[in-house]
C-alpha cells in the first residue's frame, strides 16, 4: 500500500487484500473528516480510488489501490465481438426478408442485417460496459465483455448475449450496487430510443385484430412471429399513436430485444444484476425474494418454456444456490439516493417484464 498517514487520519482502520487490490478502510478522526488540508493533500495524490461513507459513528474513508492489473486478452474479446456482428447480422437479414440463412451470400455479405445487428450490439455493449467501467472505477478486477455468437437460425437473434467476469471479491454493498445497476441503466438508455425509432418505421395493420398477449409481430425467415408485450412497450406504442397490429421493423426488434435483455438481467436471482441490487438493498431478504421469483418461473414455464431455461441457468450461475455470495463488509449501508435508484430498478423490471415474450 502506498504511503498514507493512517495513524494521523484514522481513529481505527483495517487493511484487506482482495486479489490485486489493497483496501484500507478506516473511521476518520473528526479533525480530518472535512477533509483537512493534510488529508486533502494525500487524497489529491492518491494512486487509486477512494470514496466516503457517512455513518452514525462518524465518517469512514475507503481507499483502494491496485498493485498489478491482469493483462487482458483483448484479441479474444475483439474476435468474439466480430463473430457476434456476423451472426447477429445474419439474424437481422432474416428479419429483413432473407429467406435462406445458410446461403453463402448471406453469410459473407450480411449488410442487410446491419440495421438490426449494430443497434442490438450497441445496447449489449452499453450494458456490459456499464458494469465494466463501474467495476474498474472501484478497482474491482473485472474482465472486458465477452460476446457469445450463436447461429441465428437456432435462436433468432444470432447471439446469447454478453457478460463480464468479476475476478475478485466485492468489498461492500455500495460497490456491489453500483456495479450491478450500471449495466441495466446504460442498456435501457439506448434501448428505448432505438425501440421508438424502430416502431416509427414499422408498419401498422389497423384492420388486423390483436392477440391477447401481443400487439406486434415480426417476420423471421418469411414466417410471422408474435412479439410479446410489456408495459414499457405498450407505452412506446401509445407515445407514437400506434393502434392495431404492428409489423415491427428489424430496428424495432433490436430495441425490443434490448428491453427484454434488461428485464432478464433484472430478475432477482443468484448473481444476475437484479440479484446484486436486491442483496445490496436488503441482504437478508434477497434469498426470500430469489426463492419466490424462482418458484414463480416454474408455472410461467407453461406459458413460455424459456422460463424453465432461466430457472436452470440461475441455479447453474449460483452453483445450485439462489442466495447471493456475501461481500467483505456487508455492514456498510446504502445511502438514501442509492435506495431510491434501487426502487427505480424494481419499477424498471415491472415495466419491462414479459410473461410471454415470443409466440408462434
Amino acid at each position: 500500500m502506498p504511503n498514507f498517514p493512517v495513524t494521523e487520519c484514522f481513529a481505527y482502520w483495517r487493511v484487506l487484500e482482495l486479489g490485486s487490490r489493497e483496501i484500507v478502510e478506516g473511521r476518520v478522526n473528526p479533525e480530518h473528516s472535512a477533509p483537512s488540508p493534510l488529508l486533502s493533500s494525500y487524497l489529491a495524490h492518491w494512486d487509486g480510488y477512494y470514496y466516503w461513507q457517512r455513518a452514525q459513528d462518524g465518517d469512514w474513508l475507503v481507499l483502494v489501490h491496485e498493485r498489478a492489473p491482469v493483462r487482458e486478452r483483448w484479441w479474444l474479446h475483439a474476435l468474439l465481438f466480430v463473430a457476434a456482428i456476423i451472426t447477429t447480422s445474419v439474424g437481422g437479414a432474416m428479419f429483413a426478408g432473407v429467406v435462406d440463412p445458410w446461403r453463402l451470400q448471406t453469410l459473407l455479405r450480411p449488410r442487410a442485417g446491419f440495421i438490426f445487428s449494430l443497434p442490438l450490439l450497441a445496447i449489449l455493449l452499453a450494458h456490459e460496459s456499464g458494469h465494466y467501467v463501474t467495476a474498474r472505477r472501484y478497482r474491482v478486477d473485472a474482465s472486458p465483455p465477452y460476446f457469445i455468437p450463436f447461429p441465428a437460425a437456432l435462436d433468432l437473434i444470432g447471439t446469447l448475449g454478453a457478460f463480464i467476469r468479476l475476478r475478485s471479491p466485492i468489498f461492500d454493498r455500495r460497490t456491489l450496487f453500483d456495479v450491478g445497476i450500471a449495466g441495466p441503466l446504460a442498456g435501457i438508455v439506448l434501448a428505448i430510443p432505438i425501440l421508438l425509432l424502430g416502431l416509427h418505421g414499422s408498419t401498422v395493420l389497423p384492420g388486423v385484430a390483436t392477440q391477447t398477449f401481443a400487439h406486434q409481430f415480426a417476420r423471421f425467415n418469411g414466417d410471422p412471429i408474435l412479439i410479446g408485450d410489456s408495459l414499457l412497450l405498450a407505452a412506446c406504442r401509445g407515445i407514437l399513436g400506434l393502434h392495431g397490429m404492428v409489423e415491427m421493423s428489424p430496428l424495432a426488434v433490436a430495441g425490443w430485444v434490448g428491453i427484454f435483455v434488461t428485464s432478464l438481467n433484472l430478475l432477482p436471482l443468484a448473481q444476475l444484476d437484479g440479484g446484486h441490487v436486491a442483496f445490496a438493498m436488503h441482504p437478508r431478504a434477497q434469498v426470500i425474494i430469489a426463492r419466490a421469483m424462482w418458484l414463480a418461473l416454474l408455472p410461467l414455464g407453461f406459458v413460455w418454456s424459456g422460463w424453465w431455461f432461466w430457472a436452470v441457468l440461475s441455479l447453474a450461475i449460483g452453483r445450485g444456490k439462489l442466495v447471493h455470495p456475501p461481500v467483505i463488509a456487508p455492514e456498510r449501508p446504502l445511502d438514501a439516493n442509492r435506495r431510491i435508484v434501487g426502487w427505480l430498478a424494481v419499477a424498471l423490471f415491472i415495466l419491462t417484464f414479459m410473461p410471454l415474450p415470443i409466440g408462434p
